[in-house]
């Protein structure tokens, strides 16, 4: 390709075109009874005008794009100029030569055929006489309702977006919107080709993840077969990528449509989006609430869990929670430890992290490498709810709500807790929070709990708290509540009082016990 051809293709802007293959399916063009006689190789080159010369020079006054149709008066008896005729529409990249028959060639000359052959442009002839005329007018009033139509679908997808970002939608409306104008899958990534967000019919969208790395890769250096990609960047930085996976209309279209998504998508990012996260943070966040939810089949989630970044071929994962801690800090722990995991945010403050280690790596110590680091002299109770490690993806779902049972139940729980904490650590208290919702256990809970909950009882259900959690210990418990011993005595005297029971007797201490848990689990 010339200098002076990259400069009229880098200039001239992407509109709407039909193939060459199309032009020759129209009604109107079918009459002339086409037949390609070389470059068929070409025939998906796109129209952009079509243009009626018969000067032999005519590759001058083109620009790229151009089906030119010629009877080729000019170029009968002088095989020189048949030959220049078909190198200059080369050199100017026409799109294609449609030559009428009859006035000055009754078959196909056969030195524009081999010169069109050779430089793979498209030649038709047209064997019936064809008002040029009619054909012209055909694609041109085409490629006008195309570019109409390519205009109003860019406002219409421009405002419809607009509106969203104005009423605080999250990211993922935003996309389900671009999905729907698009007709195909839509992925938002990173730089890297790691998936943040995803929209469009879910097989759909799994087909396009399941291969990701491969399919990514080439779609980031090239676009075609309905591959259509859009940077995402502001202020000289690009930070994303969107691509339009399969998109079926033609390519300019296509590229419109990317633009104006890609154009709101920097405007949600830079208005921080309705819930103040990063795209990579809503990516994690989506992935881990849909394992734990159990609504998506894990199996369903492990393309998006491959094309997000996490290992999954072959490894131990440990899901955990983290109460109190934000997901930038969890963030830099792994970072700091060398491992791979998701973060997310939870709604009750607390993150989840997913852990992916190879076979060989110790999954408790490492846990508790974590837990380690998390505690902090600002931080000395940080814990860590740990599921037991999980082999098989599909466990995982179990795993990160064993995690979400686990950090309940140590909420509001004894002093001095571990690091980490597991299922079997929690006891009756798990049991409790489980259990929490049921009404006859909130029935129990009230009825055993009445003589304190009324009247003002609130500092003699902490002063019982303490004494039960501490295993009913007068010392640590006036210690912990900066009384006297004998002051204690008073006040669990009239704790029992109060409650008509005997604190001494195991069972009726038990039974208090049991149902303060569960009025703590009632109050969050």
């Amino acid at each position: 390709m010339t200098m002076t051809s990259e400069f009229r293709r880098a200039s001239r802007p992407e509109e709407p075109a039909l193939s060459v293959r199309q032009v020759l399916t129209l009604e109107r063009v079918l009459a002339g009874e086409p037949e390609v006689v070389a470059g068929a190789d070409g025939l998906d080159r796109a129209v952009r005008w079509v243009h009626v010369a018969e000067a032999a020079d005519v590759g001058v006054m083109l620009t790229g794009g151009e089906m030119v149709l010629t009877t080729g008066v000019l170029l009968a008896g002088d095989e020189a100029k048949q030959a220049a005729y078909i190198q200059s529409l080369h050199r100017a990249e026409a799109a294609a030569v449609v030559l009428g028959l009859g006035r000055a060639f009754p078959t196909p000359p056969e030195v524009m055929r081999r010169a069109a052959e050779r430089c793979g442009l498209p030649l038709v002839v047209l064997h019936r006489p064809f008002p040029f005329a009619e054909l012209t007018e055909e694609v041109q009033s085409r490629l006008v309702r195309a570019k109409f139509a390519a205009v109003s679908l860019s406002e219409s997808v421009r405002t419809s977006l607009t509106a969203l970002i104005t009423s605080g939608a999250p990211l993922q409306r935003l996309l389900d919107e671009v999905a729907q104008h698009s007709g195909c899958p839509v992925v938002l990534t990173n730089l890297a080709h790691r998936v943040l967000a995803t929209a469009g019919e879910r097989p759909a969208v799994d087909d396009v993840l399941r291969d990701w790395e491969r399919i990514a890769r080439q779609a980031g250096g090239s676009e075609g077969d309905g591959w259509v990609r859009a940077e995402l960047g502001g202020r000289g930085e690009r930070w994303g990528r969107l691509l339009l996976c399969g998109y079926r209309g033609d390519l300019a279209t296509g590229r419109l449509l990317a633009d104006r998504a890609a154009e709101a998508l920097v405007l949600h990012r830079m208005l921080g989006g309705a819930s103040g996260r990063t795209w990579e943070e809503q990516s994690a966040h989506g992935l881990l609430t849909d394992l734990a939810s159990g609504t998506v089949p894990a199996r369903h989630l492990l393309p998006r869990a491959r094309a997000a970044g996490l290992p999954v071929n072959r490894r131990t994962f440990v899901p955990l929670v983290v109460p109190g801690a934000e997901p930038e800090r969890l963030d830099r722990v792994l970072r700091t430890l060398g491992l791979t995991g998701l973060v997310a945010e939870l709604a009750d403050g607390a993150s989840a992290v997913l852990l992916s280690l190879a076979r060989d790596q110790d999954a408790e110590a490492l846990t508790g490498r974590l837990a380690a680091r998390l505690r902090t002299p600002e931080l000395p109770d940080a814990v860590v709810a740990a599921a037991d490690p999980r082999t098989c993806w599909d466990d995982v779902p179990a795993g990160l709500r064993e995690a979400r049972h686990v950090a309940d139940a140590v909420a509001g729980a004894a002093l001095d807790r571990p690091a980490v904490v597991r299922l079997r650590d929690v006891h009756l208290r798990g049991l409790i929070r489980l259990l929490r919702d049921d009404p006859q256990v909130q029935s129990f809970a009230e009825r055993e709990l009445d003589g304190l909950l009324c009247g003002g009882g609130g500092e003699l259900l902490d002063v019982l708290r303490t004494y039960l959690a501490t295993g009913r210990n007068k010392s640590r418990t006036a210690q912990l509540h900066h009384v006297s011993r004998p002051a204690l005595y008073r006040r669990l005297e009239a704790i029992q009082a109060r409650l008509g029971i005997d604190l001494d007797d195991f069972e009726q201490a038990a039974s208090v016990h049991i149902a303060l848990l569960a009025h703590d689990a009632q109050q969050g």
